[in-house]
């Protein structure tokens, strides 16, 4: 009877373990899914901003038909990539025609001193700040969810139930990596 009583205390706390185990994979899991809506979130946002601003430039160069179309390709590539490889491969392409962008804006003083140009500039710094934020998050949620099902005994639940590790989102394009040159 006394045996009886705690294989049953060993089978329900093993049960409740599992319970727990697979709660905390759940939450972590939609922790990375949150995180990733929240960089879409801000990526939307610098795409609405950077057509406001190819808009604005398109004013004053309007010549410099090649460069917005480059940069409105760039951007469609980027809206339209899902996985985090390919949104980081298409952010560096956009980033890259951005640079372009505003150095020809560099040619035409009229619209660096043009309100509208210079709000939306800073708009648009901001929300790379937002972005780079949302990355940092969603890397670090990332980071706690696939630690959680690859240490032991978690990896052995976790592999019943299907979970896979998340991909990280990292920048690809060595041009995204380096510093900007700044010169006076």
């Amino acid at each position: 009877m006394v045996g009886l009583i705690i294989a049953i205390v060993i089978i329900v706390a093993i049960v409740l373990w599992i319970i727990g185990v697979y709660n905390r994979l759940i939450t972590l899991k939609n922790r990375v899914e949150n995180a990733w809506h929240q960089i879409d979130v801000q990526l939307q946002r610098r795409y609405d901003l950077i057509e406001n601003l190819v808009n604005t430039v398109k004013g004053y160069a309007k010549h410099e038909k090649e460069i917005f179309e480059k940069v409105a390709e760039a951007r469609a590539k980027a809206m339209g990539a899902t996985s985090p490889a390919e949104k980081a491969k298409a952010e560096g392409e956009l980033t890259s025609t951005l640079k372009t962008l505003f150095a020809v804006a560099e040619a035409y003083p009229e619209l660096k001193a043009n309100e509208n140009f210079l709000q939306l500039q800073e708009e648009l710094t901001s929300t790379e700040n937002k972005v780079a934020y949302a990355r940092q998050a969603y890397n670090d949620t990332v980071y706690m969810f696939n630690k959680t099902i690859q240490l032991f005994p978690n990896n052995i639940i976790a592999g019943m139930l299907g979970f896979k590790p998340f991909e990280y989102f990292e920048t690809e394009s060595s041009e995204v990596r380096k510093a900007p040159k700044v010169q006076f």
